[in-house]
C-alpha cells in the first residue's frame, strides 16, 4: 500500500499540478482555476474564502488553521468524485492552507470547470459546503484578547442527510 501524501504533495494531478491540496504555502487563485480549465468547457466558476477581520462581535487578528492533511485530501477526493456524479462533465480542484493565515488572505480555493455555467457554479457550491461538513480541518481564530478554535467539520462522510443539505444548498 502506498504511503499517504504528506503536506503540500498532491493527491490527484491536473494539467500542471494537484487538483487536491493542503498547503500552508499562499493559495494561487488563477493557477487553481488553470488547473480544471479544458478547451471543452465554457466555464470556470471559483470559490476563495477570506480570513475576515471580525467574527462573534470580536477583531480577529489572524487564523491558524490545522488539517489531518492525508484524510482531508481522502476527504476533498471524496468531495470530487460526489460532484463528478452529480455533474459529469465537470472537473474540480479544492486547496486548502494550513498554518497561520492573514486576514485578508486565501484560506481555501475551490475552482470548478464544465461546459455549462451553471453546472460549474453548482459544483463549486455544493463543494464548499461538504469542506465545511466533512473536512478535517480546524480553525484557530486569534482575537483582541484572546483566541478560541471554531468547531469544524462534524458530519459523518457517509451521511447521506449532509450530503442532501450540501446539495439542496448548491442547487437554490
Amino acid at each position: 500500500m502506498p504511503a499517504a501524501p504528506k503536506l503540500g504533495e498532491p493527491s490527484q494531478q491536473g494539467e500542471g499540478g494537484a487538483l487536491f491540496e493542503v498547503t500552508s504555502a499562499p493559495l494561487d487563485v488563477p493557477a487553481i482555476g488553470a488547473l480544471v480549465a479544458r478547451d471543452e468547457d465554457g466555464a470556470v466558476a471559483t470559490f476563495v474564502g477570506l480570513v475576515r477581520d471580525h467574527n462573534a462581535g470580536r477583531a480577529v487578528r489572524w487564523l491558524d488553521y490545522e488539517a489531518f492533511a492525508p484524510l482531508a485530501l481522502k476527504t476533498f477526493e471524496q468531495i470530487g468524485a460526489e460532484a463528478a456524479g452529480q455533474w459529469p462533465a465537470v472537473r474540480l480542484a479544492i486547496h486548502h492552507r494550513t498554518g497561520r493565515v492573514a486576514i485578508g488572505e486565501a484560506s481555501v480555493a475551490i475552482a470548478a470547470a464544465s461546459p455549462h455555467r451553471a453546472d460549474a457554479f453548482a459544483a463549486c457550491r455544493y463543494a464548499i459546503e461538504r469542506v465545511k461538513q466533512i473536512a478535517p480541518i480546524w480553525k484557530h481564530e486569534h482575537f483582541d484578547g484572546g483566541e478560541v478554535w471554531i468547531e469544524g467539520a462534524t458530519a459523518d462522510p457517509a451521511d447521506h442527510a449532509a450530503r442532501a443539505q450540501a446539495l439542496e444548498r448548491a442547487c437554490t
